[in-house]
């Protein structure tokens, strides 16, 4: 299985649905419209390509870049032919909401709750949908840096102490 199959089966199944594709490190990762994801890992997984084990999800924020804002990795990997292989969808701030691939993969349960946590992306679909390592009254998302740097009701701290 080469970087060159994988991705022309692809682009052969999916026309409309590829985006980019890049093989940083040696690495194919492409590129998915975020209407089609679920279809892509679907098809990944069931056909002759076997993708059968989801190795991570996880998000990502570019606040500078406007229409690809947030994003949504996925790590498939053919255990058979020990192949990987990364899929990417972005997405606006207003529209931050993706298929959740739950009954696709068991696994990617934890996973998707743990992205939401961090990032408040939302899967579609996810039977339990909640946050998972923080405290449900948090109020923001920390890995999207919504937060004040400093606490400011720290009283022990002098600002001259630190050249301010």
């Amino acid at each position: 299985m080469t970087n060159e199959f994988v991705l022309e089966a692809l682009t052969r199944e999916f026309p409309d649905s590829v985006i980019s594709s890049s093989e940083p490190y040696g690495m194919l990762t492409v590129e998915i419209k975020k209407d089609d994801i679920k279809k892509v890992i679907h098809y990944l997984k069931d056909s002759t390509l076997e993708f059968n084990f989801l190795t991570d999800i996880c998000g990502i924020h570019y606040p500078e870049t406007q229409d690809k804002e947030i994003g949504v990795i996925y790590h498939l990997h053919n255990m058979m032919a020990n192949f990987r292989i990364r899929l990417k969808v972005f997405m606006t701030r207003e529209n931050i909401e993706v298929d959740s691939i739950v009954d696709l993969y068991a696994g990617a349960n934890w996973m998707e709750r743990e992205t939401y946590d961090f990032y408040g992306i939302k899967f579609k679909g996810h039977p339990d949908l909640r946050p998972i390592l923080n405290m449900e009254d948090l109020g923001y998302h920390p890995m999207l840096k919504e937060y004040k740097l400093e606490d400011g009701t720290r009283t022990d701290k002098n600002d001259a102490m630190f050249g301010r």
